[in-house]
Parts: structure tokens; sequence; C-alpha cells
């Protein structure tokens, strides 16, 4: 069908191959100097153009048919109109590797750093970045170029207003399983720069035998010393209905333990298999349990810290807690009823 209605007679075999192969793998979307490499004039272009035969999506980048375009010849067209080397980023590359689950409105597209201005062609609803921080993904067939997953995560991250927002992408990227904590830090220690550096490797940091990872002791510095909580045991064995458990942080005089977990937390049968053992731990040994995550032992390390205080006054904790020197802290405006 393509061959019929958008070659010419007599042209070479190997420009037919090379426009077939572009109608499949483009969703029949081309730019003007695809056209011409395989054989078309200018004139010919123009006229396909102005008969209506080919529609005109950007300057200089056509769909080879009337009627609407599908989302992925939109995609096409976008990538096009930046040209070779470019690859959909942040919310667009999310959208095809389904790491969100609706389109994005604007187009994201990134091109390499040294690309001439000039070719950087502009147009509503598309935004074209520079970059050499992120690296192409291959996936193969007829599919759209991207950045490679874990350089979607980590540009949507460094992207977010706050850090919450950010490891919010780390966590779904993770609990989805398109990408692994491996490879996240990987790439985030080949990157020269991007927002959130430090709470993110962090964040991405793996504890040696489940000991002293960079999360926990942010908990014990940001949350627990600086509110003036009393200090836990840390990694304490337990065993609870004949199951040993280990605990991040045991408060044991008023039975109240704080797990600080990971991004591989979020997978679900992690998160199931926690519920259960909290559960297990409240009906047996009547031992409540607070989590936190990586925003919660870090941005809001205030809110955390006034939280695991009511817990501990609930049980029986008599202390004196105190604000840290973040502004606003709610810590320690409590009264001896444990009412703030």
């Amino acid at each position: 069908m393509y061959m019929n209605d958008y070659l010419l007679a007599g042209v070479d075999p190997d420009f037919q191959r090379r426009w077939l192969m572009l109608m499949t793998v483009q969703c029949r979307v081309v730019d003007r100097e695809q056209a011409l490499g395989v054989g078309f004039s200018e004139r010919q272009i123009d006229y396909r153009v102005s008969t209506g035969k080919w529609q005109r999506v950007h300057p200089g980048v056509y769909a080879t048919f009337s009627g609407p375009l599908s989302r992925d010849a939109r995609l096409w067209a976008a990538l096009r109109l930046a040209g070779d080397g470019a690859m959909l980023s942040y919310e667009t590359a999310a959208e095809v590797q389904e790491l969100v689950d609706k389109p994005s409105r604007t187009i994201h597209i990134t091109v390499p750093l040294d690309r001439r201005r000039a070719r950087h062609r502009q147009a509503p609803g598309i935004m074209i970045h520079r970059s050499n921080q992120s690296q192409p993904e291959f996936p193969g067939g007829a599919k759209l170029p991207r950045t490679r997953i874990q350089d979607t995560v980590l540009d949507l991250a460094a992207a977010s207003v706050t850090f919450d927002q950010a490891y919010g992408w780390i966590a779904r990227g993770v609990s989805r399983d398109l990408v692994s904590v491996h490879m996240l830090r990987t790439a985030l220690a080949a990157r020269r720069r991007i927002r959130w550096r430090v709470l993110l490797v962090d964040s991405l940091q793996e504890s040696k035998d489940g000991m002293n990872s960079a999360l926990e002791r942010r908990y014990v510095r940001d949350v627990e010393r600086a509110h003036g909580l009393p200090a836990a045991e840390r990694q304490v064995r337990r065993v609870i209905g004949g199951k040993t458990q280990f605990r991040d942080n045991w408060y044991a005089e008023h039975r109240v333990a704080v797990e600080i977990d990971g991004p591989a937390y979020h997978r679900y049968e992690r998160v199931q298999h926690d519920k259960d053992r909290d559960n297990l731990n409240l009906a047996l040994d009547d031992a409540k349990t607070l989590r936190f995550g990586p925003v919660g032992v870090t941005e809001h390390a205030c809110a955390s810290a006034a939280l695991v205080c009511a817990t501990l006054r609930n049980n029986g904790w008599r202390g004196n807690p105190r604000p840290c020197r973040r502004p606003g802290c709610p810590v320690g405006r409590f009264d001896s009823a444990g009412r703030t």
C-alpha cells in the first residue's frame, strides 16, 4: 500500500526499502529531509501537501495521510521536528514507559547538548531540552526513541518542586518494577549535577547487613536527637509469635517501633509482608509501629518527630521534647497531658 500510494515509478529499490521502513517505524510521519532522501523532489512534496494527500504537522514535518493523527504519530512528528538524536523525555518518556497512566499535556523532547540551536524549531505544545546527562534507551523494533527509564525518573525528580515529589518518582518506578535501585544509583553517580543529590544519594543507599543506612542515620540525627526524643535501641532482634524480627528503632519501655523504609519497600509484596508483621506485633505484643520513608526523615523530619513524640507520650513517656532549628517546627509545644 505504501509503495503504490507514496513512491514514484523508477525509484531505486534501496530508497524504496528505506521509505517503507520509515512508513512502518514512524507511523507514516516523515520530515522534509527524509522525503528528499528517498527521491521525492521539493515540488512533489509541496504538491502532495497542497492536494491534501499529505498534511503538514509542523514546519518541515508531514503525515503522509489525511485524517487525524494517532498519539504515536504526534510523538513521532515532535521527534522529527527536533531532528536526529532526539528522544522523548520527562513526562512524555514516562508515558511510553508506563511510569504514568495518562498522556503528557506537553510533549517533552531531549536533544544532545551540542546540537545547534537553529535546528530547534519550536511548535506549540512541545518543549525541547538540551542535555547530555540523559542517555537513550534502545527498545528495538518500531518503538519511539526515549530516555532510559532510570534517566526519566531522575529527570522528573530533578524537576520536582519538593523532595517529596522527587522521591515519589523513585517510589513509583521501583514499585512498578520498571527500574531497580542499583540502576538509579549508577545513573545518579554519573550525573555531574542534579537537584536533591544528597537526599537522593541517601535514599538510594543500600544498608549493609540491614544496619546503619543513610536514612536510618538521618532518623537518629534529624528526627530523634534534633527534637530531644529518647534514644531508641537500634536493629533489635525480637521473637514474636515464634518468628524472629529485627526492628530499626525500638523504644522498649514504651513499646513503640519506628521503621525506616527505602525504595525497595514500595514493592507490593514487601508492603503486605510488613503490614502483616505490624498487625501481629499489635495483636500479640501490644507494640505500635510507625513507618517513615526518605521524605519522612528529611523534608518532613519535624512532622515525623511530632508523631513519634505523641505516640511515645500516649505510651507513658514524660520527657521534654524541643523544637529543632527549622522554622515552624511543631515539636515541644506540649503540655503535661501531651496535648499541643
